[in-house]
């Protein structure tokens, strides 16, 4: 037995073993999306009534958490998250779950200076390979910093985590107090809805704006994913990718050869994401793939390294814009949605690249309890957290149009925002902007141009 697997075999340890060290007040860290473990949150959730106030730190949970499904008062566990999924909104809405405000590529330094350091760090990771280490798979996220800090680090190895490169995207035996082994569950997977003609409609504008060799970012949603899905039907050549999230339609684009990175500043020839969230498909594409590297958030989304790169284009989505161009993407009023993430952080790295641009799509209208209502807005709705200010957004996209707002007035950016709602709203919109002194008549009756 080689020394390292000799020390492995020392931190072996059953989940139940591992449970009975957590004590009550203590917190607990999952880190993002596909390294949230399943037997050691079972293990703990079964001793519910020996403990209080356990604290859970987490993000985008993938599957339920059983120490919540145990514990539905929360009385001996507490919920907190860095960006919610369908799962977390939910605990949400029942008052179980707390959202912390970010930046999503600032949490490493959050970690390291900030916040208190878990007393018990938990990952799911691939087994333990010949150099001891433990990789990631495809979620790195701010996983290195919480290992530096955490006073306790346990890892839940699965032979069904994918193996992916990176510089930083392990963890060595040395870091580790105890090591679990876990199941051989496939990692979750998230699928995009069908593209819709909204969807092609405004990813058709944006395909046009994208040229050869731009490096691209593309976030969650149905609409970024179309931009993907179009663009690989171009013909476009010698795209890069520097991205937070990488997704399926990366994947499409990549087989369509449409991918290179050979104009990239940095990491030429390289996939540059932090996490990978999608289909199996997806998870297959990342494993032991040379192309792809999965790095720290600090590194994907700051934006002093994006814009390292040249002709950024950052793609995103929002759910709600007023007629000054403040982009709501998270929130619907009071009710949190999801995060901030890392919007703002790629549109700021965008602007700063030499030709680069950012794009905030969004669907005109959306229907509730049967009718339907403008997502283009002259204020947006009481308690809507501003995830992009006014003086960051650039063009706004939706099916019916795009604009740039970037030097443009507060009136000429209602005049062409309500140029983007639908057509049924328009006029509705136009009345309340003179009203409230957005849009002076002389101005409304083009008196500029």
């Amino acid at each position: 037995m080689t020394r390292r697997k000799a020390a492995a075999a020392a931190k072996h340890a059953t989940a139940a073993e591992v449970a009975a060290l957590v004590k009550s007040g203590m917190w607990l860290d999952f880190g993002g999306a596909n390294t949230q473990p399943e037997v050691l949150d079972q293990a703990i959730a079964a001793r519910k009534n020996e403990l209080a106030s356990v604290k859970v730190r987490s993000c985008l949970s993938i599957r339920p958490i059983m120490m919540f499904e145990a514990d539905p008062e929360s009385k001996h566990f507490h919920a907190f998250n860095w960006h919610f999924s369908t799962y977390d909104r939910m605990k949400h809405d029942a008052g179980r779950c707390i959202y912390i405000p970010l930046n999503l590529g600032e949490v490493p330094d959050y970690y390291r200076r900030f916040i208190e350091p878990p007393d018990v760090l938990m990952l799911r990771t691939a087994p333990m390979d010949k150099d001891g280490n433990f990789n990631l798979g495809p979620s790195n996220v701010w996983i290195r910093a919480a290992v530096e800090r955490a006073k306790m680090v346990v890892l839940e190895t699965s032979p069904a985590v994918p193996w992916v490169h990176g510089a930083e995207n392990a963890i060595h035996v040395s870091e580790v107090d105890y090591i679990v082994e876990g199941t051989k569950a496939p990692l979750t997977e998230l699928r995009n809805a069908p593209m819709t003609d909204v969807d092609r409609k405004a990813a058709e504008l944006i395909a046009k704006e994208i040229d050869d060799g731009a490096c691209i970012q593309i976030g969650i949603g149905s609409m970024p994913n179309a931009v993907c899905s179009l663009l690989a039907q171009s013909g476009i050549k010698n795209l890069g990718v520097h991205t937070e999230m990488l997704t399926d339609g990366i994947v499409d684009l990549m087989k369509a050869g449409c991918v290179t990175g050979s104009r990239k500043q940095i990491d030429p020839g390289k996939v540059v994401f932090t996490f990978a969230l999608g289909s199996k498909y997806l998870y297959d594409a990342v494993d032991r793939n040379p192309e792809m590297v999965c790095c720290p958030v600090d590194y994907t989304n700051l934006p002093h390294i994006i814009m390292r790169n040249d002709n950024v284009v950052s793609i995103n989505n929002t759910t709600q814009i007023d007629l000054q161009g403040q982009a709501a993407s998270e929130s619907d009023g009071h009710r949190h949605l999801t995060g901030t993430g890392g919007q703002l952080q790629f549109v700021r790295g965008a602007y700063a690249s030499k030709g680069g641009k950012s794009f905030m799509l969004l669907a005109s209208t959306y229907e509730r309890k049967g009718q339907r209502k403008s997502r283009i807005v002259l204020d947006l709705t009481p308690g809507n957290i501003v995830t992009t200010p006014r003086s960051d957004v650039m063009y706004v996209v939706t099916e019916y149009g795009m604009t740039n707002l970037k030097g443009k007035s507060v009136s000429e950016r209602a005049k062409a925002l309500i140029g983007l709602a639908h057509p049924d709203f328009r006029e509705g919109l136009e009345r309340q902007a003179q009203e409230a002194g957005l849009l002076p008549r002389w101005f409304a009756m083009g008196s500029v141009h």
